[in-house]
């Protein structure tokens, strides 16, 4: 990508929350009419923090709206829900609007065939800069952001921070040696999850505001197949680190069948004292432990340099119209409604920010837990933070999460977990008809 796109990306006014989303299986792109009231559905994922926002974005909507009625349906998370959206859009039976990936995961569902543009809309002026370039495909621009950015770094519980006299450490080797302290004591150091695959990605995905800090040149190398992760000295130490710590015995003793879920429960209880996560965790927790909920700060993944420790992060998913909708004038009013304050208001009311809105004019609370207040020093100034690499390359391989797994449990070194990764990206990339893949 080039220098000003990535420039546009370091500007992220935003970060937390992005989900896989979209919906578990009514028929879309239809409406009734109750006198003169019309319904539009709304496909999110099942996930109880998308649904809550979902449900309340679409009553503060209809009480703007009141000719309008939103039904939401849900579809299950991860690759079930994404053929789900795919099956949909390919048979014309999408909601009226439904929400998906943004960056690289958003050229999955071929928006110019199947997505509404929306980039001469005038509410789409709402929406900050930096989010834009993640929603478009060609010069069309096709979503808006639903919920906030987040980051991939390291929940940690301050308790045990504070009661073992640890400081957040802002090199690698600052966090081993924290990490062999906590073990010392008896504690979990680094809490794995690899029952729930996808979360064994962090070190290496996380990890990638390093890579750019010592390679800046590494997405528009990687995108043109100039770069591997196996042989690029900066890229390969997400790997190595995974490798390192797992070795060094720092994860938790049942890691293998740990989900997120009892992960979440281990930091929060002080039974693990760290947890490199995408930080939408928060909003979990904060429905699971609120009263606990400011027990956890946060830092980025520490690379070699203290004086160049930046925040990786994500943006939000975003919420899209399908070409096959019937009710096309009543799905951009709904649009609209989410790229406004109102919108980003009735998402903190039902769930709370777990990050910075990608919408002008929104504000986030007080109130926020001390962990999103970690963040926003990274995303104030745009030196201390990177988009992850999937916001800046399109080649994304799908079988990460099985890789790190592999390398983190010692069966594949950190070498061949990354070689095999810049092996697994090839077929996307081919696909894409990228220059330089074929």
């Amino acid at each position: 990508m080039a220098a000003s796109s990535k420039q546009r990306w370091a500007a992220l006014a935003g970060g937390v929350t992005v989900l896989a989303l979209a919906l578990t299986g009514c028929s879309g792109g239809s409406s009734t009419a109750n006198g003169d009231e019309k319904t539009i559905t709304w496909l999110v994922d099942n996930a109880e923090n998308t649904v809550a926002a979902a449900e309340k974005v679409a009553e503060e909507f209809t009480a703007a709206n009141p000719g309008i009625k939103v039904e939401v349906e849900t579809r299950p998370q991860g690759g079930d829900g994404d053929n789900i959206v795919k099956t949909r859009l390919s048979t014309g039976d999408m909601a009226d609007v439904f929400n998906y990936n943004t960056g690289s995961l958003l050229q999955q569902i071929n928006p110019e065939q199947n997505l509404q543009p929306i980039t001469n809309e005038p509410f789409l002026a709402n929406v900050t800069e930096s989010f834009k370039p993640v929603v478009t495909s060609g010069s069309e621009v096709y979503g808006v952001p639903f919920s906030t950015g987040m980051a991939g770094a390291v929940l940690y519980n301050k308790k045990v921070y504070e009661k073992l006299g640890l400081s957040v450490p802002k090199t690698w080797d600052e966090f081993m040696e924290n990490s062999r302290k906590i073990k010392d004591a008896g504690i979990a150091p680094i809490i794995q999850s690899y029952q729930t695959t996808w979360t064994s990605q962090l070190f290496v995905l996380g990890d990638f505001a390093n890579v750019v800090t010592a390679d800046p040149n590494f997405p528009a190398d990687y995108t043109a197949n100039k770069a591997k992760f196996a042989t690029n000295a900066a890229a390969v130490k997400g790997f190595e680190h995974l490798e390192e710590a797992g070795k060094a015995g720092l994860f938790n003793e049942d890691f293998a069948s740990t989900t997120y879920q009892q992960a979440q429960d281990m930091l929060i209880n002080g039974e693990g004292a760290q947890y490199p996560i995408l930080s939408f965790a928060l909003n979990n927790i904060k429905v699971t432990y609120p009263d606990k909920l400011n027990d956890l700060g946060l830092f980025p993944l520490p690379g070699d340099d203290a004086s160049k420790n930046k925040l990786t992060v994500w943006m939000p998913g975003g919420t899209y119209i399908p070409k096959s909708s019937k009710n096309m004038e009543e799905a951009k009013k709904l649009q609209a409604f989410i790229a406004s304050k109102a919108g980003c208001d009735a998402q903190t009311a039902a769930v709370g920010a777990a990050g910075p809105y990608l919408v002008k004019d929104c504000e986030l609370p007080s109130d926020v837990p001390d962990a999103v207040k970690d963040m926003l020093p990274y995303f104030e100034d745009e030196a201390k933070n990177s988009p992850a690499l999937e916001f800046l390359s399109p080649v994304k391989g799908p079988a990460l999460e099985q890789i790190t797994v592999e390398v983190g449990s010692g069966i594949r070194s950190a070498k061949d977990g990354a070689a095999l990764y810049d092996e697994d990206v090839k077929k996307q990339a081919k696909q894409l008809n990228l220059p330089g893949w074929n």
